[in-house]
This record gives C-alpha cells, structure tokens and sequence, in this order.
C-alpha cells in the first residue's frame, strides 16, 4: 500500500454520503493508478444516491472522471485506445465499464455488457479494490480499461463529462446511418440532449429539434446547435412544418421520462429510427402498439453505455467543438472533495447542467 486516499463513500442510505480515508492500492498486473483531477456528477450518480437506483454499496460513486496516471502495474498497457504512449503524468480519461475482450458479449461487439466486466462508480468495496469511483483522490483502472489521453489545455470543464454523456451519445448516434440533411428531435436538453443536439449538427443534420419542459435549457440548447427549441405542446406543429407532415428522420429520447416516450414516437416518419438513452433507473412501463411499429417500418433502438471506440470519438468530438459550442459553461459550480455533500445538492438542481468535485 502506497498511503490513503480520502473517498466520499456512499453506504446505501438515501441522501447521505461519507468521508472516509481509503488504504492507496499498489497497481498489480495490468493495473493502472490515476490521481483523480476531477469527476462530474452525472444523473445516475444522483438517482443512486437519492435511493431511486440500487447500487452495491459500500461504493465510491462517479463515472465522468479525468485524471494524471501516478503508477503502472507490472504488466500494465503503456498506449491508451489510439496507440499513443502513455507516461506517469499522462492526463487520461477512461471508459466507463473495463471488459474482458473475450466473453460472450465482448466477442458481440457489446464490451459494456461484459460478463467480468467492473463498472466504475458501481462496484462494492472489496480488499485492495476500493477506488473505483471517481469521488475520491485516487482511482483504480483494472486491466481492459478503454484509456485515452486528453491535452492538458483542455479545459476539465469541457472534458470531466466525456466519459458518459459525451461518449454515449457518440454511441447513440452510430446507430444511425446518417446524420446528413436529416431531421433529428430529441427530448431532453441535459447534457445528453446538448451533446446529441451539437453532434447531431456537426454530422450534417439539416435541422434538430430539441423538446424540453424547461424554459432555460430549451434557450441554452439554441447555443448548441438547436435549429428548433420546443415545449411538448409545440413539436407536432413545429415538426409538421419542418417536415412537410412527413415527421422526423430520427428520434433521440434522453430524458428517461415516459411521457416524453408517447410525445415522441408518434412524429417519427415511416421508416423513422427512435432511438431510447436516458430511461436508465425504474419507471412505469410504456404502451406501444406493435402494428404502428409494423405498418411504419419504425426501427426502435436501446443504447446503454459505450463500447471503447466510442470514448475516443467522444475525445476527438470535444477537442473540435469545444470552439463551435459553449462545453466551457457546462459544469456551472465547482467543490471541494470534502463538501461533497454541497455538490450533491447542488447537482439536483436542474438549472445545473453539470456541478463537479476536484479532490
């Protein structure tokens, strides 16, 4: 053991969280340590806290994580996802869930879905194998970690989210054959709803229509990349202008809400794609009429999590857009590691896009 690492480690009790020192691993095998810059606090990070998504507990919370890599394991990698060498000072972000690369899923292109897979801001505590989340000084990456290396001038505001938002919307959006001259509505303008609304664009989309109940972040969607910023009430007029009655290309649900779901799926054009992100804590069941999906040609798809090209096209993403579009004023207040808690209040604010903690 190297020291301690002070951690806010959650214990399962809604709403309460705790400092605590945690023994600093050694990295074993392929094992990598980063001290841990920053880390966002992404809605799964609150929906577990607040009780309303079991995680195993005792558990360090936070995925959206940047770090400078202190220590190699024996046999660690030294070149992150795009072959580039990586050093002990090398400012990293890494992939949500590490896989083994050879299980039934790895081998199905769903490395997110591994069998042995250890997702970080998700694990229980066990002996040497504590820091796993990103609330705290140091974090573990085990071996079939995606790492990719970031500049050190990009700001943590633009690049502390990469690691979720940013990366599953680059997923979301692989699914898709074509952005180019297309029609593309989402509901929701969070980060996901942002991020998808300025990639979409960046791909060519010809307009995109964001839906939100929220009268500030439908203004702040305009700044990144919205052609159209709609209430519910509003998107079957606007999208009917749009499209000649025809409705949308795609579809991109991101708030996780039901209604939202029935609001959307209606205005897709025959042969339309929806595609389903933010629904990732329990919720009452959606009703759907499969000869609508039948005689529409509808493709309907789920997107959870990444896989590691994904977090490298995320990287790439950002680096360009970070001059088109304002990722600088995402993450609207900053905390101490030991005012966690005051982060965590913060962050159910949904007037915050984004709130972080920097150990």
């Amino acid at each position: 053991m190297t020291g301690q690492s002070l951690a806010a480690v959650f214990h399962g009790n809604a709403g309460e969280i705790e400092l605590q020192s945690v023994p600093t691993p050694t990295p074993r095998g392929g094992e990598v340590l980063v001290r841990v810059e920053s880390c966002t606090l992404c809605g799964s990070d609150l929906h577990s806290f607040e009780g309303r998504r079991k995680v195993p507990v005792p558990t360090i919370l936070g995925h959206e994580i940047v770090g400078r890599i202190e220590a190699f394991g024996p046999d660690a990698v030294r070149a992150d996802a795009a072959s580039r060498r990586l050093e002990l000072g090398s400012r990293v972000v890494w992939g949500l869930v590490a896989s083994c690369g050879e299980c039934f899923y790895c081998q199905r292109d769903l490395r997110q879905k591994c069998l042995r897979s250890v997702k970080y801001g998700h694990e229980a505590f066990r002996p040497g194998y504590e820091l796993l989340g990103g609330l705290a000084e140091h974090c573990l990456l085990m071996p079939g970690t995606a790492i990719v290396q970031v500049p050190d001038e990009m700001s943590l505001n633009v690049i502390s989210p990469c690691g979720c938002a940013t990366a599953t919307i680059a997923a979301a959006l692989e699914s898709i054959d074509t952005m180019q001259d297309r029609t593309i509505c989402i509901t929701g303008a969070g980060l996901l709803g942002l991020t998808a609304s300025a990639m979409a664009r960046s791909r060519g989309a010809a307009a995109v229509i964001v839906c939100d109940l929220h009268e500030e972040r439908r203004a702040r969607a305009k700044q990144f990349g919205a052609t159209h910023c709609v209430t519910p009430d509003e998107l079957s007029s606007v999208l009917k202008d749009e499209t000649g009655g025809h409705g949308a290309d795609v579809a991109l649900e991101v708030s996780g809400a039901p209604a939202a779901f029935h609001t959307l799926w209606p205005h897709l054009r025959l042969g339309g794609t929806l595609v389903l992100v933010g629904a990732v804590f329990p919720s009452e069941p959606i009703r759907l009429a499969m000869d609508e999906v039948v005689r529409r040609n509808l493709t309907i798809r789920g997107i959870h999590n990444y896989a590691p090209r994904h977090l490298a096209q995320a990287v790439d993403f950002l680096q360009q857009a970070q001059n088109t579009s304002p990722f600088e004023t995402i993450v609207s207040q900053w905390f101490s590691l030991p005012d966690v808690a005051s982060a965590l209040s913060a962050a159910m604010n949904p007037a915050n896009i984004r709130v972080g903690v920097k150990p």
